[in-house]
Parts: C-alpha cells; structure tokens; sequence
C-alpha cells in the first residue's frame, strides 16, 4: 500500500479519453500551487518564517518553492513583524508593485494588531494601509501556523473567481485604502 496521496482532479465532466471543466477551476488549481511568497520580516516571526522554510517544515511542499524577494515577481505578501509607521508607506508601495492577483498574509500579533507595542510609533495592524486575506496569530507563531495560513491562501487562490478583482465589492476594498 502507497503512502502517497494523489490530488483530486477538479470537477468536470470524464469520459473515454477527455476530461472537462472550467477555466476558472484549472487557473485556480495552478495559482493555488504556485504561489511566490515575497517575505517582509522585520522582527521575530521573520526566523519562525525562516525555519519554516527549513527542510524539517519544507514549505515547498506547497507550492511556495521560491520566495521572491521582488514585489514584481511576487504574488504573496507575507508581513511578519512589528512594522513602524514610518514603514507603512513603504509596505503600501511593496503591495501596489505587486502583480495581480495577489494575496496578504499578517504573520503573528504585530502585523496583525501591532501585539504588545502599544506606542505612537508602531502601526496597529498592517490592515490600516493594505487589505489583509489572513492573520496568523501568535507571538511569534509557530511554523505550522504559518503553513496553516499559506494553505489559507491556496484555498482563496483555488476558489477565487477570475472576475473577483473587477467586481464592485472589491474596487470598493481598493478604494477604501486609497488604491487604484
């Protein structure tokens, strides 16, 4: 008996020699498991990341091979740390340079709330300046809470319609971060 475990085709319609289904559902399928992280660590949950990209956590294994260390390259902004206000302009600029379709994920209690760094000059929350997809909580997070959030994404990824970012709803996310 084989241990491994083979991913279940999309649905679609089989038969003798053809398979279909639609484009939105192939499309998903391929960016859910090719994601290209571009990892924005400034504090501890940047080593968690770090050994979740070890061969112990391998986080490659979900399709997430190559971190990108170009906002153009990349599709996945995972924000791990405090983040001062003085950097919210420069996350907000590291997120419009990203190409379409993209994700975010707030990794660990300061990108998400600014944790315990209750003062003038930490940012409460990276989602005062860019739309959030998932949090991570924890302090720092453990690696498999992380990987816990990255197949969060791949499961927006997977079911996310091709039309979504050109719906009303979402140009009035945009806009309410003052992005075009």
């Amino acid at each position: 008996m084989s241990s491994v475990k083979m991913v279940n085709a999309p649905d679609g319609l089989e038969g003798a020699g053809f398979f279909a289904t639609s484009l939105d559902k192939v499309v998903g399928l391929a960016r859910s498991h090719s994601l290209w992280p571009l990892p924005f660590a400034t504090s501890c949950c940047g080593i968690e990341f770090m050994a979740t990209m070890g061969s112990h956590y391998d986080i490659s294994r979900f399709g997430s091979e190559r971190p990108s260390f170009s906002p153009r390259q990349a599709d996945l902004l995972m924000v791990m740390g405090t983040i001062a206000k003085k950097m919210a302009p420069v996350v907000k600029q590291v997120y419009l340079q990203m190409a379409e379709p993209r994700w975010v994920i707030a990794v660990g209690a300061c990108a998400s709330s600014g944790g315990i760094f209750d003062t003038y000059s930490v940012l409460q929350g990276i989602d005062r300046v860019i739309p959030v997809d998932v949090y991570v909580p924890g302090c720092p997070p453990r690696p498999e809470q992380i990987i816990e959030g990255l197949m969060q994404i791949q499961e927006l990824a997977r079911n996310e319609s091709l039309r979504r970012r050109n719906s009303e709803q979402y140009q009035q996310l945009l806009e309410s971060y003052q992005i075009q």
